[in-house]
């Protein structure tokens, strides 16, 4: 059942109609009396509750009562719906426990979709933490652990995949946030459908119009025939917004709105266009503490986290070290033919103890490499110890500064020196070294005014 919250008759027999149309049991409530009302007889699956539902257009009436609902049911998913004006009251909602926000005016198909997502969370079965049941039910392929941490996060994604709730995926560099993106869109609905990456950190804020949204012919200069953008090529599919914590401000205006009512306009266009798509973020930043310092956005961080998955780190699940040093084995077998590779017994003792702060992806690196350099098919320590590079050591890392010795920002210029005098001030070795994208460390190097010779 789906219990309706809004004083305006109106939009009651408006969404009455949509959502009976669609099957759902639909219930009504003007204010805060009928809403108990209803309440003390049925148990609502969702409820949708309009923030402003008398004379009082401040919002404080929805606030008071949505703390009064989730008292009395914090388990019933509650979607807001609000106008633009009264966006950050519907930020305070979130907070106070709302699963979703819509802006007026709505999209139909977007609202219906909201609600669906939120009752099929709120109804998903039990997931199980074996890793065989796991693979059974889902397709997790080239996911390779089974550490308890990594096993949790995979029951998320199974409980969360066949809804369209968007889903924000966090975690160092090189622990495979893109794999696990791949993973929410494989095992939902729309995995016959496109599924769109979308680098965020390697696009400029001057083509991210253009990049995201499409253009039309004329639409600045050398613009000569109109494009499409990532978002219509994932139309029924899903996108995958990576590194979003590196998007600049205006970037995140002009994201948001499409997010809010899934409209957008092709640069050089008036005419809007809606779209379908199914959102899925990553970051290695922290955004709750961007949102503090006024970097990122507030409504647009609740917009992309409904689901938040915080991957972790290859040192918090040792245990699964072997396992993916084996898998990269297997799979390099076949590619340069040499089905008799395999580690020893020592050597895979050992590459748990290696210092990886790449993650997954410095490890597949050191395997690799090692594998092309060896001479036997018997990977020992000493072939991998002949070819680390200077940045994977099996020494524990120097001490940190104690905590107000140095700025988070003073240890990142200190580190973009470093590796800027190490790698004689080769760009593309000094990202992949820092665990960024090329983009990402000229827009630092230009913030801390540190010379540099372009790769472009």
């Amino acid at each position: 059942m789906l219990l309706i919250i809004d004083d305006d008759i109106a939009i009651q027999t408006s969404l009455s109609l949509l959502f009976r149309k669609e099957g759902f049991t639909v219930r009504v409530a003007d204010g805060p009396f009928d809403t108990f009302e209803i309440l003390r007889v049925e148990t609502p699956d969702v409820i949708l509750l309009d923030m402003n539902f008398s004379v009082d257009t401040s919002g404080d009436d929805g606030l008071r009562l949505l703390r009064r609902i989730r008292e009395q049911l914090p388990a019933v998913p509650v979607i807001l719906i609000t106008g633009w004006g009264s966006i950050d009251l519907a930020v305070e909602g979130m907070k106070a426990g709302a699963k979703d926000f819509i802006t007026k005016p709505w999209q139909n198909d977007y609202l219906v979709q909201s609600v669906r997502t939120a009752m099929n969370l709120a109804q998903s079965e039990p997931v199980s933490l074996d890793r065989q049941k796991l693979d059974q039910q889902f397709s997790f392929d080239n996911i390779v652990g089974e550490d308890p941490n990594l096993l949790s996060v995979l029951k998320t994604i199974g409980r969360v995949a066949p809804t369209d709730a968007p889903v924000l995926i966090t975690g160092e560099s090189g622990t495979g946030k893109e794999l696990i993106a791949e993973a929410v869109h494989q095992n939902s609905p729309r995995q016959r459908q496109p599924f769109v990456k979308v680098n965020l950190g390697g696009i400029s804020s001057t083509l991210f119009e253009s990049e995201l949204f499409g253009h039309i012919r004329g639409a600045f200069t050398d613009a000569r025939t109109d494009r499409i953008g990532r978002f219509e090529l994932a139309t029924k599919g899903s996108i995958f917004l990576d590194e979003i914590g590196d998007l600049d401000p205006a970037s995140q205006v002009k994201l948001l709105r499409v997010l809010q009512d899934r409209t957008f306009e092709p640069l050089g266009s008036s005419k809007s266009r809606t779209v379908d798509v199914r959102v899925i973020c990553a970051t290695n930043r922290n955004l709750e503490e961007m949102v503090s310092k006024g970097l990122f956005r507030e409504d647009l961080l609740y917009r992309i986290n409904l689901i938040t998955v915080r991957l972790p780190a290859l040192r918090e699940r040792p245990n699964d070290i072997p396992r993916l040093a084996t898998f990269f084995v297997n799979n390099l077998k076949t590619l340069y033919g040499r089905p008799g590779l395999h580690i020893s017994k020592e050597a895979m003792s050992w590459l748990r103890t290696l210092s990886l702060p790449g993650n997954i992806r410095q490890l597949k690196n050191v395997v690799e490499r090692t594998v092309l350099l060896a001479h036997n098919d018997a990977l020992t320590v000493t072939d991998f110890e002949q070819n680390l590079t200077p940045t994977v050591t099996t020494v524990p890392r120097g001490p940190l500064p104690q905590v107000g010795a140095m700025t988070l920002e003073e240890m990142e210029y200190q580190m973009i020196q470093q590796a800027m005098a190490f790698h004689n001030n080769r760009v593309t070795k000094v990202a992949r070294a820092l665990g960024i994208t090329r983009f990402a460390l000229y827009r630092r190097l230009e913030k801390f005014g540190i010379p540099y010779t372009s790769e472009e």
